[in-house]
């Protein structure tokens, strides 16, 4: 597999027949009926979004070594490149949206502080509920009637299905707001960052390539993120450390390569010092079911 996760299956995002624009809407009866075998309960690693309310039933799902409990009034939000599973879904029901993330760019960077799994409050669920049935409507619609298709349509009415359903104090925020200038520079430092995180330790280097300085990157990512830019690049090293530990037979000090360290010490001081724990430990603890690694 891509990236050294032997276990981990990689998902493109391949539209069925008459699901065009970047967005399909789906259920979890649905995902049952396509996954016989159960593959959905193994580490998978989507190139999608995948969005979903839980009307029904109770579950269980794991994204990024998180465990979420799943019931009616759960929501889940699957980022492109989380290594997740579906762990029981066997009983849930409710809606199901895959969408490419440029179907709805405007939240690249207010997604970054939004977790994989919360629960919403019965009122904003039942309206969130109406806006997934009215998005369905319209994408069943431009199926059927390609006269009727609207990518505009679609895309207003998934953001606003988000926005309904975001954790509680999430939904206010409005990127016309005084952290605005911020947007854009946090944006092209999170591309940056996924693209050189296994070279680029440093944010100087990132200041460097894309023009401001180190405190500019800084300010912008904890008005987006919540977090200095400096813990946002280890976080993002780490998570990438934890899922070569979790799912490939690599050795440490291969880990430790295809992550930018040269030297197998340093590597095993930034796990700890992230981690609280070395990384063979971690591994073995993930493994072995002895802990709930973080």
């Amino acid at each position: 597999m891509e990236n050294g996760h032997d276990a981990v299956r990689q998902l493109r995002y391949l539209p069925a027949i008459g699901s065009p624009y970047g967005v399909e809407v789906l259920s979890f009866q649905a995902l049952r009926s396509m996954d016989p075998h159960g593959h959905r309960v193994r580490p998978q690693r989507p190139d999608f979004h995948v969005f979903a309310l839980i009307t029904s039933g109770t579950g269980a799902h794991e994204a990024d070594f998180r465990d979420y409990r799943l019931a009616r009034g759960s929501a889940v939000w699957i980022r492109p490149g989380v290594v997740h599973r579906w762990t029981d879904v066997d009983d849930c029901d409710g809606p199901l949206i895959l969408f490419r993330s440029a179907f709805l760019a405007g939240f690249t960077a207010f997604e970054a502080g939004v977790p994989a799994g919360w629960d919403v409050d019965q009122q904003r669920f039942d309206l969130a509920l109406i806006g997934a049935e009215h998005l369905g409507d319209e994408h069943d619609a431009a199926g059927q009637s390609p006269r009727l298709a609207s990518p505009a349509v679609l895309s207003h009415l998934l953001s606003a299905l988000i926005l309904r359903a975001l954790p509680a104090g999430d939904a206010s925020v409005d990127e016309t707001s005084a952290d605005h200038r911020f947007t854009d520079v946090f944006r092209a430092y999170r591309a940056a960052v996924e693209e050189h995180f296994a070279d680029w330790h440093h944010v100087s280097a990132y200041a460097q390539s894309l023009g401001y300085d180190v405190r500019t990157l800084t300010r912008a990512t904890r008005a987006a993120a919540g977090t200095g830019a400096k813990t946002f690049l280890d976080e993002r090293v780490l998570l990438e450390a934890k899922r070569l530990l979790a799912h490939s037979e690599l050795p440490v000090g291969s880990c430790a390569r295809r992550l930018g360290f040269q030297d197998v010490g340093n590597f095993t001081t930034f796990f700890r010092r992230q981690a609280g724990i070395p990384p063979t430990a971690w591994r073995d603890a993930y493994r072995h079911g002895t802990a709930t690694p973080r």
